[in-house]
C-alpha cells in the first residue's frame, strides 16, 4: 500500500541510479520514422498531418525569421505530449510533474527569446517595461512591475505545467482509493465513483495534451514579442 499520495510523484530508481533518463528517452522511440517511400501508411500521414496543422497554427503569426524556432517548438510540443499521456497509465512516471525538469525547459527557452529581442531590437524590447502615455510619477512603479512581470513568465511556465499534472494525478488516485475502499461496502456508491473516475481521466487525457499545447503557444507568444 503506498504510505502517501504524493509517493507517486517521486522519481523512481534502480540499483541507486534514477530511471527519469530512461523515461525521457523513451517517448522518441514510439514515434515511426518517416520512410523514402512515396506513399506512407496510415500511422504515418496522421502524424505528418498532426504536426504540420501544429506547426502552421503556431508559427503563422510570426514572421520568416520566427519560422527557425519550428523545429524545436514542433519537438518540445510532441515531446511533452508523449510525456503527459504516458503518465496516464498504470505504473508509470510522469516526469512532467517534476518542477526542476519543466523549469529546465521554460527558462533556456524564454532567455533565448528575451536575448534575441535585446539583440535585434533593444529599444522595442524595452519598450515593453514602459507602456506609452505613463504619467511621471508612475514610471518608476510601472518598470519594478513590468521587469517582475519578465523575469516572472518562465516561472509560470514550470509552475503551471507542473500544478495541472500533479492535481490531476493525484485527484485521480484519491478517487480511485475511494472506489476500492467503498467497493465491498457500499458497492453502488462505489460504482458511481468509478464513473467518475473514468470522466475525469477522459478530462486528464485532456488537459495532458492542453498543457503541453499551452507551454509551447506560450513560448511562441514570448518570441513574437521579441522579433
Amino acid at each position: 500500500m503506498t504510505l502517501s499520495f504524493f509517493d507517486q510523484f517521486m522519481s523512481p530508481t534502480f540499483l541507486g541510479v534514477p530511471l527519469i533518463v530512461l523515461a525521457l528517452t523513451l517517448p522518441w522511440t514510439l514515434y515511426p520514422k518517416p520512410t523514402d517511400q512515396w506513399l506512407n501508411n496510415r500511422l504515418l500521414t496522421l502524424q505528418n498531418w498532426f504536426i504540420n496543422r501544429f506547426t502552421q497554427q503556431i508559427f503563422q503569426p510570426l514572421n520568416v525569421t520566427g519560422h527557425k524556432w519550428a523545429m524545436l517548438l514542433t519537438s518540445l510540443m510532441v515531446f511533452l505530449i508523449t510525456l503527459n499521456m504516458l503518465g496516464l497509465l498504470p505504473y508509470t512516471f510522469t516526469p512532467t510533474t517534476q518542477l526542476s525538469l519543466n523549469m529546465a525547459f521554460a527558462i533556456p527557452l524564454w532567455l533565448a527569446s528575451v536575448i534575441i529581442g535585446m539583440r535585434n531590437q533593444p529599444t522595442h524590447a524595452l519598450g515593453h517595461l514602459l507602456p506609452e502615455g505613463t504619467p511621471t510619477l508612475l514610471i518608476p512603479v510601472l518598470i519594478i512591475i513590468e521587469t517582475i512581470s519578465l523575469f516572472i513568465r518562465p516561472l509560470a511556465l514550470g509552475v503551471r505545467l507542473t500544478a495541472n499534472l500533479t492535481a490531476g494525478h493525484l485527484l485521480i488516485q484519491l478517487i480511485a482509493t475511494a472506489a476500492f475502499v467503498l467497493f465491498p461496502l457500499m458497492p453502488p456508491v462505489a460504482l458511481l465513483t468509478a464513473i467518475l473516475l473514468f470522466l475525469l481521466t477522459l478530462l486528464e487525457i485532456a488537459v495532458a495534451m492542453i498543457q503541453a499545447y499551452v507551454f509551447v503557444l506560450l513560448l511562441s507568444l514570448y518570441l513574437q514579442e521579441n522579433l
